[in-house]
């Protein structure tokens, strides 16, 4: 039995804090920021031993909208793009024009601007954390997960936690609870009301929903892995157990096999081949990411590329490392969540399967530009992910549970062809902004792709607000969406944007004494809290984008 630090509770009894953050994630992070920078004290709580979830123990580069690297984030997500730049620029035997580049795209991947490793993502936001960690403001559970949350009412009295390490449990109580959870697993164990998985289409009249509800039918998820190439040495692994029935395996919607280099595009849905070259020798300062123009995702190799190596000096690397998110291994075959535990755990378990059989397929018996077939030099770098395998510590988790929230966004406030290029929903409560298409990956309902244009969009204050509870807050993919509008609101700058929105919330009640429905229902609530936003630096509502 370990012997209690004064950051552990000990085991059978409760702590007490401003603010607990159950979910260590992008918005997780954000909202512990928020909380401490206004002087109060936060608990926050992770699964997995490495905070910042999608862009770390996910291993996911940031999907980001065109004009991120003007406006459209909060300052303190700029402050963490920034910060990971300069990781490189410090540490890393960057090219001088490289090094000199202020938009410096460290992996030159097409699918986004910043395309970084894990650990870079993971030592910036360990250091934005560490001056309130010092100052006792703030404490880190990793390795826990909440089993049981207590309530009085219409309030969450306090959340009961795991130690995945010791299995002994913890008992956190606070004013305030966030679920920063990638499945909104605090809306199940609290009983607050919340949708999951696929609205009927009548619900909120939504063109793009099925006919049918149906819970299980939920977006797949992605165990992604990062991959260098060496030619003339073989990495070969083990042959999956399961690699027969993956190596069989062809969707009816899809024009192959899964495990082949054709696979739908996803705005069109017409069958595209993918290209897969290693280490290709086209100058990575020549890339531009941009997904509004072009998605990237037809060479395979460059897509999520997160280090490259000719962006370093000579000699320095010698292979390209890439991160595999592709249309490949995404896993569909189960939902994540609303079958239990043990559910979940047949889910991932599937999808790492899955993984592990497409770079089986790939070092095997892939086809190569020359004819031949597989590359055995690919090599699975468990040193990028932390792992022993390569595969990243967690799924890469697209969708989750959904508060029933006082304002739900749906597809009539986003998409482009129902509001118009320059339409779209604008609130007065907003508390931050966000852009990216409505990007749903095929579900575990059988749905095929379904990407479609939005409009840059605003976060309503409604959204982050239970219609019952009063004290837990959403802060991450589970605030006031539909299955098909958490298509674009799922994103790493909108999580972060809903988190930060979440902390600073719960800070200013705490401060104030009211509860969150009474600063969006009183005007000069409302107004102080919304300026206190401006000041700290959220964005939150568009300029005019057209020109850009």
């Amino acid at each position: 039995m370990t012997t209690p630090t004064p950051s552990t509770p000990a085991a059978g009894t409760e702590a007490r804090t401003d603010v607990l953050i159950v979910g260590g994630g992008l918005g997780g992070v954000a909202a512990a920021l928020a909380v401490c920078r206004a002087g109060h004290r936060a608990v926050l709580t992770e699964e997995t031993d490495w905070i910042g979830g999608q862009s770390t123990a996910q291993a996911v580069p940031p999907d980001e909208h065109p004009w991120v690297e003007q406006f459209g984030v909060t300052a303190s997500y700029r402050a963490l793009r920034e910060g990971i730049r300069d990781y490189y620029r410090r540490w890393y035997p960057l090219r001088a024009e490289a090094r000199e580049l202020t938009d410096l795209n460290p992996g030159a991947g097409r699918v986004s601007k910043l395309c970084h490793e894990p650990r870079a993502a993971l030592a910036v936001l360990e250091g934005m954390l560490a001056p309130h960690r010092a100052a006792g403001r703030l404490t880190v559970l990793t390795e826990h997960r909440p089993v049981a949350a207590h309530t009085d009412g219409d309030r969450v009295r306090a959340v009961t936690l795991r130690d995945l390490r010791t299995g002994e449990r913890h008992t956190v109580g606070a004013p305030f609870v966030l679920d920063a959870t990638e499945t909104g697993e605090l809306l199940e164990l609290a009983g607050v009301e919340h949708a999951l998985g696929a609205e009927a289409r009548a619900e909120h009249d939504e063109p793009h929903a099925p006919e049918q509800a149906d819970p299980l039918n939920q977006q797949g998820i992605t165990v992604c892995f990062a991959l260098s190439h060496h030619e003339g040495e073989d990495h070969t692994i083990e042959r999956p157990a399961d690699y027969a029935y993956w190596r069989a395996y062809r969707p009816a919607f899809w024009p192959g096999p899964l495990l082949g280099f054709d696979a739908p595009d996803p705005r069109t849905l017409e069958p595209v081949g993918r290209t897969f070259v290693p280490n290709p020798a086209a100058d990575p300062l020549a890339v531009a990411a941009d997904q509004s123009a072009d998605a990237g995702d037809k060479e395979l190799w460059g897509f999520r590329r997160i280090l490259a190596r000719g962006m370093h000096r000579p000699g320095a690397f010698d292979s390209d490392v890439t991160l595999v998110n592709w249309p490949l291994n995404d896993y569909w075959d189960a939902p994540l969540v609303g079958l239990g535990e043990e559910g979940e755990r047949r889910a991932v378990a599937g999808a790492r399967e899955l993984s592990r059989s497409l770079l089986y397929w790939l070092q095997t018996e892939a086809p190569r530009p020359d004819g031949g077939t597989g590359f055995p030099g690919l090599r699975p770098r468990g040193d990028v992910t932390g792992t022993a395998d390569g595969l990243a510590k967690a799924a890469y988790v697209r969708e989750a549970r959904r508060i029933k929230a006082v304002t739900t966004v749906t597809e009539r406030d986003v998409a482009m062809d129902l509001v118009g290029p320059y339409g779209g929903t604008r609130y007065p409560d907003s508390v931050g902004v966000g852009a990216y298409r409505i990007d749903l990956h095929p579900s575990t309902g059988g749905d095929n792709y379904v990407d479609i244009a939005s409009v840059p969009f605003e976060i309503p204050l409604g959204a982050l607000l239970p219609r019952r509870v009063t004290n837990l807050l959403p802060a991450g993919k589970n605030l006031g969406t539909t299955h098909v509008t958490n298509g674009c609101y799922r994103l790493h700058p909108v999580e972060w944007n809903v988190g930060e929105a979440a902390g600073a919330l719960a800070a200013y009640c705490l401060a104030a004494g009211v509860t969150p429905h009474q600063v969006r229902e009183e005007e000069k609530q409302l107004s102080d809290f919304l300026r206190r936003l401006d000041r700290q630096g959220v964005q939150r509502h568009w300029p005019d984008v057209r020109g850009y």
